[in-house]
């Protein structure tokens, strides 16, 4: 019997969707907790394995642009620009592209921006070799971010086909490892590409790790992608992840805490000026200022995925956004490399928690069907919030300078907790996942 026999006759081999219920396993016998469940099924471990190739390169790819560009330009502005670009496809085009996953295969959606997004990462790499103007960076930045859009849709969707239910917060847990892997080793890896190869090199590199996500995708069977209900069309059934979105308090709450904190606490975008201006740390120092927050972020993943299911997961939540707000004013406060270092270290280990919490509730309370607009509708929040964060950094730093942008950021980040905890209630009361149950809207 191979491992995915024994997965299957283990936990069932539906997706979330199916009513089987899980037999426990050795480990779960044991101690009640079996810290690698997800990857007993193999569409998740060619899943995971190209995603964190793919998050390599992309990061690897953001160290490159940022630090070319503000090379380039010397203006944090041209820096919070970067994050623009980004967003305006988020907000014009993740509702549709919620819709569209739920119509069309999402393993389909994912391997064809997969391919745009190698594409893009090659028209970079020729863009930097032939030093043309930047803007061309800008617009290419635009057009990558369309594709990104549809593979967020998609992708967030996609996952809980990929393992039970009863393994699901497990896959989120070990997916958000993946990508924070990714995120120490990119940055890490490209400082150091840039500083000896120099830009092109890079952004070859972020082609070739896309176009690998797009093989192992394609190693996935279609069977493991679940059968969706059709949808009616039309502006009712586009909206309707909105609808849900906002009669389901939880998954409100839990949205609007993450977006506030991301949009006000957000200091990477300003890392290439701290590197430069403040820090003194040049190309290679930027890449382990960038790397540092997923470097907290996979030691606190693995303490969540080794720890049993949370109990109290919206206490935790809150408590986890504050002390993100509270890393970051130390870190703008901060002129030892080390000490920003930790800080950065803090925060990724802090916001880490913060996206098991939503990402798990999203997906447990979101009838299959609807996967895709409502995680549309957190990609508008979020997905658009990281970039929106990142131009008002840029705008925020030419005006009153880096520190005060981020250590007001920091400080907006704590208000927000507070408003939060004040006006939903039910977020504190929040227990564990467990108890759960998939269309509750509260």
């Amino acid at each position: 019997m191979t491992d995915e026999d024994q997965s299957k006759r283990t936990y069932g081999d539906g997706g979330p969707g199916h009513t089987t219920t899980a037999s426990p396993t050795d480990a779960e016998m044991h101690d009640g907790h079996d810290p690698y469940a997800a990857f007993r099924f193999k569409a998740y471990r060619f899943y995971a394995a190209g995603n964190l190739i793919s998050v390599m390169g992309r990061e690897m790819l953001a160290v490159a642009v940022g630090w070319e560009i503000f090379k380039r330009t010397h203006s944090a502005t041209a820096l919070g620009l970067i994050g623009l670009a980004q967003a305006l496809p988020i907000i014009l085009l993740a509702i549709p592209a919620g819709h569209v996953a739920d119509r069309f295969s999402r393993r389909s959606i994912l391997m064809i921006t997969q391919l745009l997004t190698s594409l893009g990462s090659i028209g970079l790499a020729v863009i930097s070799l032939m030093q043309a103007r930047v803007e061309w960076m800008f617009a290419l930045l635009f057009v990558t971010g369309c594709g990104r859009t549809f593979n967020w849709a998609a992708r967030a969707s996609f996952l809980p086909n990929l393992v039970p239910s009863s393994v699901f917060p497990n896959a989120v847990a070990w997916n958000s490892n993946a990508f924070q892997i990714g995120s120490v080793v990119g940055p890490a890896i490209g400082g150091f590409v840039v500083a000896m190869l120099g830009f092109p090199v890079v952004y070859c590199f972020d082609a070739v790790c896309a176009f690998l996500f797009f093989l192992f995708l394609g190693w996935i069977a279609m069977k493991q992608e679940a059968v969706r209900a059709p949808t009616s069309g039309g502006l009712r059934d586009l909206f309707s992840g909105i609808r849900f979105v906002w009669s389901t308090e939880i998954i409100l709450a839990t949205i609007t805490l993450d977006l506030f904190a991301v949009l006000l606490g957000g200091a990477t975008a300003l890392l290439p000026v701290f590197a430069s201006d403040i820090l003194h740390c040049g190309a290679i120092g930027l890449g382990w200022l960038r790397a540092a927050p997923a470097v907290g972020s996979v030691a606190m993943g693995l303490v969540i995925a080794h720890l049993p299911p949370m109990r109290k997961a919206g206490k935790t939540l809150v408590f986890a956004v504050a002390g993100f707000g509270l890393a970051t004013i130390i870190f703008g406060f901060s002129k030892w490399f080390w000490l920003s270092l930790g800080m950065l270290f803090l925060t990724g280990a802090f916001d880490n928690v913060s996206v098991v919490v939503r990402h798990t509730l999203i997906q447990l309370l979101t009838p299959n069907e609807m996967r895709g607009r409502v995680s549309a509708v957190n990609n508008v929040f979020i997905g658009s919030s990281n970039d929106l964060g990142a131009f008002e950094s840029g705008i925020t730093a030419a005006w009153f300078g880096p520190v005060i942008s981020v250590v007001g950021g920091g400080v907006g980040t704590i208000l927000v907790v507070m408003a939060a905890a004040m006006f939903w209630p039910s977020l504190m009361r929040l227990g564990a996942f467990s108890s759960m149950k998939q269309g509750e809207t509260v």
